[in-house]
């Protein structure tokens, strides 16, 4: 069985081999309810995450999803609104907001899209470029404390399994 990655090449499926770890106790009751929903366990996984990367962006200011809008334009490509919105995993109008908020701050600016001066796009600013330097420690930080407790080949394991997830459900 083969499967198209997003480039086009075609991916044999391979077993899945889940990293070792903890496991359910033998004769635990099968989740329910809630737990039972892929839905619910991912939003319950995403706010402990988020929880703690929060903490790590406090100092600076700057919420979480400031953060992705700035990470998205650290390529220093220039972005759409729809592209960033899309990056950033925001609504267009929350984006907006959050947008004009870093503009305030000089964190980031507008301008022509290089590939069509038509259009407008977001820049990431020097001051924008700098402040994500201040935050990479605290990032990292984070990072680590993840990888402490849930361990390196579990977390890439769940982070590839993620992406294929996503990647599944986008096809």
């Amino acid at each position: 069985m083969t499967a198209a990655g997003s480039t086009g090449e075609s991916r044999v499926a391979l077993p899945v081999q889940r990293p070792e770890g903890p496991e359910r106790p033998v004769g635990a009751a099968a989740p329910s309810g809630l737990a039972s929903s892929l839905a619910y366990l991912l939003s319950r996984a995403e706010r402990a995450v988020n929880r703690e990367l929060s903490a790590a962006l406090t100092a600076e200011e700057v919420s979480v999803e400031q953060w992705r809008i700035l990470q998205a334009l650290a390529d220093g490509r220039g972005h759409s609104m729809g592209g960033l919105a899309e990056a950033a995993l925001m609504p267009h109008p929350t984006l907006t907001k959050a947008v004009d908020r870093l503009v305030e701050r000089a964190l980031v600016y507008r301008g022509h899209d290089p590939v069509d001066r038509r259009k407008v796009a977001v820049f990431l600013a020097d001051r924008g470029r700098d402040l994500l330097g201040r935050l990479q420690e605290g990032i990292d930080e984070h990072r680590r404390a993840v990888l402490a407790v849930y361990g390196a080949e579990r977390t890439a394991w769940l982070m590839r399994e993620l992406d294929d997830l996503v990647r599944a459900l986008n096809a």
